[in-house]
């Protein structure tokens, strides 16, 4: 995975992803806490994909405009859930699941990807999904615990 324009791609759609879920969320979670998180979610990943689609185009690469097949599913899998269900599942998979697979993304991108803007980009954006996934973690237990 080497390659910036796979890399690009991907932290592209997976932040659409998780502004898609999330806004999901705000429709169907009535767990302040969650809403809360799902609302720091949309900000985050929205400034995010747009930094991300700014750098593509730099790179002469065309930036995907939504989330990939497999997490449009994953999101159309949440729609049927309601109430705690729905948010035991946002948290767990758009929160905990999708946040440690992107982490790892961005650190292997991290030691494979040699361009310098693209490097910058990773160094910027780790710490704030690292803060998402621990948030993500915090709830998930809370979830747990009721």
């Amino acid at each position: 995975m080497a390659d910036a324009r796979d890399f690009l791609e991907n932290a592209i759609q997976g932040s659409y992803a998780e502004i898609e879920g999330s806004q999901l969320a705000l429709e169907k979670a009535e767990d302040p806490e969650v809403r809360e998180f799902a609302e720091m979610m949309i900000r985050d990943h929205q400034q995010m994909a747009q930094e991300a689609s700014d750098l593509a185009r730099q790179k002469g690469i065309e930036p995907p405009d939504g989330p990939s097949i497999m997490q449009t599913t994953e999101i159309t899998a949440l729609k049927p859930l309601t109430g705690g269900a729905f948010e035991a599942m946002y948290v767990n998979r758009i929160g905990v699941a999708a946040h440690e697979s992107t982490i790892e993304m961005f650190e292997q991108a991290q030691q494979e990807i040699q361009d310098p803007d693209v490097r910058a980009m990773i160094e910027k954006t780790l710490p704030k999904l690292r803060e998402h996934l621990q948030m993500a973690q915090t709830l998930d237990q809370k979830q747990d615990n009721q």
